[in-house]
């Protein structure tokens, strides 16, 4: 088991090195399969040592080896949270096929997260590549008829902000993407899941009115990254506050 566990964390850091590679050159015409990896800052091209996941990182102590530039953070902290997910969704399903089904939802999501978070927008090709992945799990899991309701009931709040503010408030990718975490995660994991997003994006956000200058309540922050991270907290740790909500009343 633990040989097994090793692999899938291993699989999981290389995935989310490429989901790094991924977040920088998508929509740049750059291809991230063809090519070698370059420093950044001085164009130098990366040797084997430097790209091995997290461990390049950490032994190279942030920094270019070749010109001293730092390294962001973002490198290392996406590998082991790719790393982490796999690791996941190892425990939450050992079946080889519903094991890469889930690998590659989570994976997608969180390319969208890293994305969002860089770029501040959804790319809608990343939204249904998900919707395709996630249906497909749901197919063989059983209860696709109810898994399609469930996801657009939990979309249809933040769709109703797009649609009366024009996408002022709230662009559209946030729900198009709840309505496949809704899929993903059914109607009582998702309202919880959503809850984790308001909650922690709560907390981030006035986070950050204290700690950053010239972030103000006006400033733009995406949406996203919180309900990928909520529907991960519900999922892997099977946190269902609603249905639990009965048992706990008098």
């Amino acid at each position: 088991m633990f040989l097994f566990a090793f692999i899938t964390f291993c699989l999981g850091a290389i995935l989310g090195s490429f989901i790094n590679a991924l977040s920088f050159r998508w929509g740049t015409g750059v291809s991230v399969v063809n090519g070698r990896s370059r420093c950044m800052h001085c164009g130098h091209t990366l040797s084997a040592f430097d790209l091995v996941p997290i461990f390049s990182w950490i032994a190279l102590r942030g920094r270019c080896q070749y010109c001293g530039a730092r390294i962001s953070w973002q490198y290392p902290l996406v590998e082991l949270t790719g790393a982490l997910l796999s690791l996941g969704a190892y425990f939450v399903n050992s079946d080889p096929l519903s094991y890469v089904l889930l690998l590659l939802v989570l994976m997608t999501t969180l390319f969208i997260a890293v994305y969002d978070v860089r770029h501040k927008i959804i790319p809608l090709s990343a939204s249904l590549w998900l919707m395709a992945l996630v249906a497909a799990d749901r197919f063989f899991a059983g209860g696709v008829f109810f898994a399609l309701i469930d996801g657009l009931l939990l979309a249809a709040p933040l769709l109703l902000i797009s649609f009366f503010s024009g996408g002022r408030w709230m662009g559209w990718g946030d729900g198009i993407l709840e309505i496949s975490l809704g899929w993903l995660l059914g109607l009582t994991v998702g309202l919880t899941a959503f809850m984790f997003a308001f909650w922690s994006g709560a907390c981030v956000g006035i986070a950050l009115l204290y700690l950053r200058r010239g972030v103000t309540m006006r400033s733009e922050v995406p949406f996203a990254p919180f309900l990928i991270f909520g529907a991960w907290a519900a999922l892997l740790f099977h946190v269902d506050l609603f249905q639990a909500l009965p048992a706990l009343l008098p």
